[in-house]
């Protein structure tokens, strides 16, 4: 509750002055009492953006720790059981380091036209952002295979021996590939500014990720400490199509987002437009000419 309070808020907040420019810019008497409500009585006067720039401000500081916070605590859920390769604390990095942003934004940046925005700088800096946390999960996993090892617990040693040769061998490549191999690709930049490798390698990741979640829940309950309890797994209709009407749900809200609210805070690029640029800009707000992407 408290993650999706902060992030409702902080993604709401940074939205009202768009808000209020598309009130004052609707021409339909619905949207434009829509976009007013949402708005707030947003005026842009002195006193709102000294109030919108401190709670942006704060809720800013609070977002990344919340999410580092709730992400580390779902993770360490599993440390709780007894079950090997679950007893462990190094679960963290694994389900902090996610990379989905990065499809969404090439997506956005080709249909709507968002190159003078989001530039190929911006994916290069992404990419970095993955290289890094991509090297992080590489890290985790060589301790946690080294912890195994060293231990000398048997049913440790056989668990992860069991996710490289067992019978989801398969799971634990497409894991390795998308999560380990892939981002390392990264260290070339030229691949790092190079939109349709981006764009695959991203898919690459994302699936290695939810592979990954596949390996630690399925890989580990299928091998329980009774081998009369070893079971195959095999997803039924209904799992796929869960799995299936799960991305379908984000996907529409996401399409349906960018069809009636703003995409691209408008106060937040005008501090990095040429000044010429500002001032049209400026004047296109004052007399309600220009539409609003």
């Amino acid at each position: 509750g408290t993650y999706f309070t902060v992030s409702f808020m902080f993604w709401y907040m940074g939205m009202i002055p768009d808000l209020a420019v598309l009130r004052d810019r609707a021409k339909s008497k619905i949207r434009k009492t829509v976009y007013g409500l949402l708005a707030v009585g947003w005026r842009s006067a002195n006193s709102h953006w000294r109030h919108y720039q401190l709670a942006y401000l704060i809720l800013a500081g609070i977002a990344p720790p919340l999410v580092l916070s709730v992400h580390s605590i779902v993770s360490t859920d599993f440390a709780t059981s007894i079950l090997p390769a679950w007893h462990s604390t190094i679960f963290p990095p694994y389900f902090v380091a996610v990379v989905f942003i990065l499809s969404l934004a090439i997506i956005a940046r080709k249909v709507y036209h968002l190159e003078n925005l989001i530039t190929l700088r911006t994916i290069d800096r992404m990419n970095k952002i993955i290289l890094v946390t991509g090297s992080m999960v590489a890290y985790s996993y060589i301790v946690e295979f080294f912890i195994s090892y060293y231990s000398g617990n048997t049913y440790e040693r056989f668990t992860f021996l069991s996710r490289v040769i067992g019978p989801y061998w398969w799971a634990f490549a497409f894991m390795a590939l998308g999560n380990v191999i892939v981002p390392q690709l990264f260290w070339s930049k030229k691949l790092r500014t190079n939109l349709v490798f981006a764009f695959i390698a991203s898919i690459f990741i994302n699936i290695g990720m939810w592979f990954e979640r596949f390996v630690i829940i399925v890989g580990t309950l299928s091998r329980d400490f009774l081998p009369s309890s070893w079971h195959y797994f095999k997803p039924t209709i209904y799992d796929i199509g869960m799995l299936a009407g799960s991305v379908g749900l984000f996907l529409t809200m996401f399409m349906l987002f960018l069809r009636f609210l703003p995409m691209i805070a408008i106060q937040e690029i005008k501090g990095s437009l040429p000044q010429a640029e500002v001032h049209h800009f400026n004047s296109e707000q004052q007399s309600g000419d220009g539409g609003v992407n």
